[in-house]
Order: C-alpha cells, then structure tokens, then sequence
C-alpha cells in the first residue's frame, strides 16, 4: 500500500459541511466565532431566520440549550464581540505577559 501524502490527515469531530447545504446554517449557528453578520453574508438568513431553522431542526432540548448558549456568549454579534475585546484588552498591560 503506497502513502498518498506527507501529511497526516487529521480527523475534526464536526468538519464543516458545504455551505450549500443545510446543515451548514446549524453548524455555523453552533459554531462560537461565527457571529449573525457571517452567516448573513454567506447564506442571506437573519438572525431570526437562525433561529426559526433551529427551531425546526433541533430537539426542543437541544434548541433550549443552545439559545442559552447564544444569549449568554457575547460572541455571536459582532459589535458585542468587538466591545468584549476591548474591554479584555484594557485589562492587559503591556508588561504582564511572560
């Protein structure tokens, strides 16, 4: 048997589905740093379109958990993103990394 590259193929445990399917709406809506504005730009979906394909694809459990997830993260917008990292930066001085 003759090796069909140098690399190792490395294994994820959600790889990206193609964006033209589906399920790549609920993989980006799981995903943490891919904010609403993303996946509006990629597919055309609002946040509450999001939301109503979550709603239709999930259990009522994994739906519940997952808008908890989404409400408490700062991540998914980007303007709270961006004012989170701010804030994270102002934090750091210029002398405390090792």
């Amino acid at each position: 048997m003759k090796k069909k590259g140098h690399r190792p193929v490395t294994r994820v445990k959600n790889p990206e589905p193609n964006i033209e399917s589906p399920d790549w709406v609920i993989w980006a809506a799981w995903a943490d740093r891919i904010t609403f504005e993303e996946i509006q730009k990629k597919t055309g979906y609002k946040e509450s379109d999001v939301i109503k394909i979550m709603r239709r694809s999930l259990k009522p459990s994994s739906f519940r958990l997952w808008r908890k997830r989404v409400h408490e993260k700062s991540i998914k917008h980007r303007k709270k993103f961006e004012y989170s990292r701010k804030e994270m930066s102002g934090k750091i001085k210029k002398g405390d990394y090792l």
